[in-house]
């Protein structure tokens, strides 16, 4: 890696010892003094602290004193530490972490959908219009039937039929993402709102699907099509959106998830949602907004992402990242290959931006200091994505923006180097690295198995010694880190899925995907020096499980829990009578 600045190479270098070492070694940390010190606020000790430092050591005990972390060591060593009022938590062998933080998720989004329509959960074609039905008879008030969370697998060729909807919601429009957001399912009112018909052109970043016979809309809509219908739907209010945010960060609190990205801030609503809890306090995570990279605008809307940038980072907001969708997903043949589908000829995906024009838009944002968030899943638009860093780092020099590129499904090996020497951060989604009915039946017939061996490489990125971070991409998909490093270390379905590994030669081993998932991400989030690791100094953002997840089989990872999860050393979620005060 190539940094100018002396301090950025030391830390890069620690970062890719914490991402890619091997397993943890079996020492525990020393304690930084034994001289005389005030009392902490609160001790934890007798527990499996695993720090995540740039020497993966162990310690017993952990002290905080003003949300900061004052002692990591021996327990007796903490002792020093306990006074009259200091809070003293047995842990009794438990394990103590570094807070999780995700590198890619949608919380306002999700949480929304998750108050409305919720079909996440259920796996058929009836389910979901049962579903539907008893939303829409219990929600008679409501203009529009919105939510989602449907999956492509449920219906005959990916295809939902918006006619099925019409023979339950015929009066109002219904307008529900697929479980990955890339698609919408419609019915006939929606259309009508919209004015699609068979004479619609397809938008040039979408495809509306068609009676192959008629050519009239059959009620399913991709990508950029969906805005067709979604730009008629009524905004969500601010109350909406906050209790929307509320119930993710309840979620993401029990699943100890102390920071995140969130991929896709569009316009103020969502810098006002977050900024409204933070004023209350309330705001239980910190949040790195990534401004979303709107395609039918030019650079114009450059200088509107930096007074942004300038009015909403405070507290624990910062928007300092900017989210560019380059292509789909394989399901539906819209990531951008470089070689055309099987059965598909001349069909190689939707390049959401042009590759020139891509390479201008990220080199202006780098020189205004914006961290890029790529969306880019096949070989063609991770190309395309790291041809633009690297026309940005030749024109700029490198400004240490740490951009990085999420999803990253299929490669061309010959990319995979390119990461670490452009110092482009692997963002993976773990949980999807396994061989389910997206991978059977949607994505591996149509690109053959000389490719498909290049899928969610995780263990090849990790060996080139790239940087990297993990997210869930939640709605998509689980926000549990824990599923999502249980799939990293086995290649196989956190919930019984499958019992083979998916290409086991991209596994990697525990402490690289907890390293992914902390101190990873941390860097992502330009965090690394305040949290990510346990270490003193840092914010105490820390989590309690309840097992050691070295001491147990791979296949149980997802089945711990999470106890306790600090915010400066302040529960947000369980609470500290894990054993009573001293």
């Amino acid at each position: 890696m190539k940094i100018h600045c002396h301090r950025q190479i030391a830390f890069v270098a620690l970062v890719a010892l914490a991402a890619c070492a091997g397993p943890a070694p079996e020492r525990p940390l020393q304690p930084v003094s034994a001289a005389p010190v005030a009392a902490a606020d609160l001790v934890l000790r007798g527990g499996a602290v695993y720090t995540l430092d740039s020497a993966r050591s162990w310690a017993q005990a952990v002290a905080v004193r003003d949300g900061s972390i004052v002692y990591v060591g021996s327990d007796e060593g903490a002792a020093a530490f306990v006074g009259e009022a200091t809070r003293v938590v047995e842990l009794d062998g438990r394990m103590l972490l570094p807070g999780f933080q995700d590198a890619h998720i949608h919380p306002i989004s999700g949480g929304l959908r998750a108050i409305r329509c919720e079909l996440g959960g259920l796996a058929t074609q009836d389910a979901y219009l049962k579903a539907v039905a008893e939303y829409a008879a219990a929600n008679p008030d409501e203009s529009w039937i919105l939510g989602g969370g449907w999956s492509m697998d449920a219906f005959p060729g990916a295809i939902p039929d918006g006619r099925l909807l019409d023979e339950i919601v015929p009066d109002r429009p219904v307008y529900l993402r697929s479980t990955d957001g890339h698609s919408a399912w419609v019915n006939s009112k929606a259309l009508e709102i919209a004015g699609i018909t068979a004479d619609t052109p397809d938008p040039p970043d979408g495809r509306i699907d068609r009676d192959p016979e008629t050519g009239e809309p059959v009620g399913a809509l991709q990508e950029g099509a969906m805005n067709l219908v979604g730009k008629h739907a009524p905004r969500p209010t601010l109350a909406k959106r906050v209790e929307g945010l509320r119930f993710a960060l309840r979620m993401l609190g029990g699943y100890g998830v102390t920071a995140f990205q969130d991929a896709s801030v569009r316009g103020d609503d969502s810098l006002d949602t977050y900024q409204y809890l933070d004023a209350r306090g309330e705001l239980t995570a910190r949040v790195v907004a990534a401004q979303w990279w709107e395609r039918d605008r030019g650079e114009e809307q450059i200088a509107e992402m930096v007074e942004r940038r300038s009015r909403y980072t405070r507290g624990r907001v910062r928007a300092t990242s900017v989210k560019i969708m380059q292509d789909g997903v394989m399901e539906n043949q819209t990531a951008v290959l470089l070689e055309p589908y099987v059965g598909k000829p001349g069909v190689t995906g939707i390049p959401m931006v042009d590759p020139e024009a891509l390479k201008q838009i990220v080199t202006k944002l780098d020189r205004e200091s914006f961290q890029v968030h790529f969306h880019a899943i096949g070989d063609g638009a991770i190309r395309q994505s790291l041809d633009a860093v690297e026309t940005a780092r030749k024109r700029n020099g490198n400004r240490g923006n740490r951009h990085h590129i999420s999803h990253i499904q299929l490669f061309d090996p010959a990319d995979i180097p390119r990461f670490r020497q452009l110092d482009v951060v692997a963002n993976f989604q773990p949980l999807w690295a396994y061989a389910d009915s997206y991978i059977t039946d949607l994505t591996i017939p149509f690109l053959g198995p000389e490719r498909s061996r290049w899928m969610y490489p995780i263990g090849s990125l990790q060996r080139s010694g790239a940087v990297l971070a993990f997210g869930s991409d939640w709605s998509v998909s689980s926000a549990n880190p824990l599923e999502e490093l249980e799939v990293a270390v086995t290649r196989m379905g956190a919930q019984g899925e499958t019992s083979t590994a998916y290409l086991p030669e991209e596994r990697i081993d525990l402490g690289s995907a907890i390293a992914a998932f902390t101190i990873g991400s941390a860097y992502v989030n330009s965090l690394e020096r305040q949290s990510g690791s346990v270490e003193v100094g840092k914010w105490a953002d820390l989590i309690v499980l309840d097992r050691n997840l070295f001491e147990i089989e791979p296949s149980e990872i997802s089945e711990a829990r999470v106890l306790l999860t600090l915010l400066e050393g302040e529960p947000v979620y369980g609470d500290l009578s894990l054993v009573p005060r001293m």
